[in-house]
């Protein structure tokens, strides 16, 4: 059986792509195609240094630094890439992966990590932080998501099977398309994170610093609390106005290599994280490392943390608004509660979402879809009655 997987783009590692990583391992055979491929030498370990083969946007001008300008011309793109050679086609998309042109005698299962966000319901989320709200750039943006969605829609129709990376992705994918989607959650490398019960007298965040993230609210929430210590791991567009308004009990450390991390991770009273997610990996880190998690209490948070009050064995508490006064009281919160937050309980909950967990889901559920689509086939063959049966 010949296998395809196709992504996004390739420019970086991070969650897509750690997701990326597993499924090639269980395809080792597989050829590899994405929009582009801009991964130095001696950073390709993660794609086990396959070739790829990429689009015509790879030539286009600058498009090493301003790949996301040619948003508009990645439909046809993808569209480009030719994989009918191939049986099974597996993409891993957030973005156009999944709209991949596939033939009636092959079965194209796609991860989505989410629908296109920015052409969905985060449109005007996304246009507000972009400054695109008024004026002919924002009609020009506002005509390019109108026909992405009318793109992505109908290339739904070209996939067999979606896998979610949450439940609250699998209701966004029936919301786009009205398709159901099995959820498997991504994988996290529990084994790189250790228990540890000794806690010093800090709280940490860490993340890209882009506005969704919501780094500069938990740094001005702390700001009111100056008494309390926080250690802020991360960089991005907003480093700079966040240094500028953060207080004298906020210690911003910029990017920080991954032992780093951890050794923060590892001895924080508690991880904050105030994005709404698809799924999240850095609170199941935290939590691997037996620490709770402080945490916004809608998207894929509800999954990957249990809260106090609304689940057994709790590794954390929510807040249900983003903005200072709930991350406040949230602390506050977890301050009068955190004797009953188990570090034990948190390190066991980050295993449930183990590499070895996703890959014996993701195997299984491909073998199981690859022998229904196999008995569906013999089952319409045996069934067809036409004049030409016999021919």
């Amino acid at each position: 059986m010949k296998v395809a997987v196709v992504c996004d783009w390739l420019v970086t590692y991070a969650g897509a792509e750690k997701v990326l990583e597993q499924i090639l391992r269980i395809f080792p055979e597989a050829d590899l195609f994405a929009v582009v491929d801009f991964i130095p030498e001696g950073k390709r370990d993660f794609i086990l240094n396959k070739p790829v083969t990429t689009t015509f946007i790879q030539k286009l001008p600058k498009a090493k630094e301003k790949y996301r300008n040619y948003l508009p011309f990645m439909p046809i793109a993808i569209e480009q890439l030719d994989v009918s050679d191939y049986d099974l086609i597996i993409s891993s998309s957030h973005c156009v992966a999944k709209g991949i042109l596939t033939g009636p005698d092959q079965v194209h299962i796609s991860y989505v990590h989410s629908p296109i966000r920015y052409a969905w319901d985060l449109q005007h989320q996304y246009l507000r932080e972009a400054g695109l709200t008024h004026g002919m750039k924002s009609k020009i943006a506002r005509l390019i998501m109108h026909y992405m969605r009318i793109w992505d829609t109908r290339t739904s129709n070209g996939v067999d099977y979606f896998i979610a990376n949450s439940s609250f992705i699998g209701q966004r994918i029936w919301k786009c398309y009205r398709r159901s989607a099995d959820v498997i959650y991504p994988p996290v490398d529990i084994e790189k994170f250790q228990l540890c019960t000794k806690k010093d007298n800090f709280y940490m965040t860490a993340s890209r610093m882009v506005p969704y993230k919501k780094m500069g609210l938990i740094v001005e929430a702390f700001n009111k609390m100056p008494e309390k210590k926080l250690v802020v791991i991360g960089k991005g567009p907003e480093f700079e106005k966040i240094k500028k308004i953060a207080g004298t009990n906020v210690k911003l450390l910029g990017y920080q290599p991954d032992d780093v991390l951890r050794d923060y991770m590892e001895r924080a009273k508690a991880f904050i994280f105030a994005a709404e997610e698809d799924f999240g990996i850095t609170p199941v880190e935290a939590q691997a490392c037996g620490t709770p998690v402080i945490a916004y209490g809608k998207g894929g948070s509800q999954e990957t943390v249990r809260g106090y009050g609304t689940k057994d064995h709790p590794t954390g508490v929510f807040f249900d608004k983003q903005d200072t006064d709930s991350i406040i009281n949230a602390v506050k919160r977890f301050e009068s509660v955190a004797s009953s937050i188990s570090y034990e309980d948190c390190r066991k909950h980050a295993e449930s979402f183990s590499i070895s967990r996703f890959r014996k889901e993701f195997k299984e559920y491909v073998e199981k879809r690859l022998q229904e689509n196999k008995d569906k086939y013999e089952r319409k063959t045996n069934d067809y009655t036409g004049p030409n049966r016999n021919a």
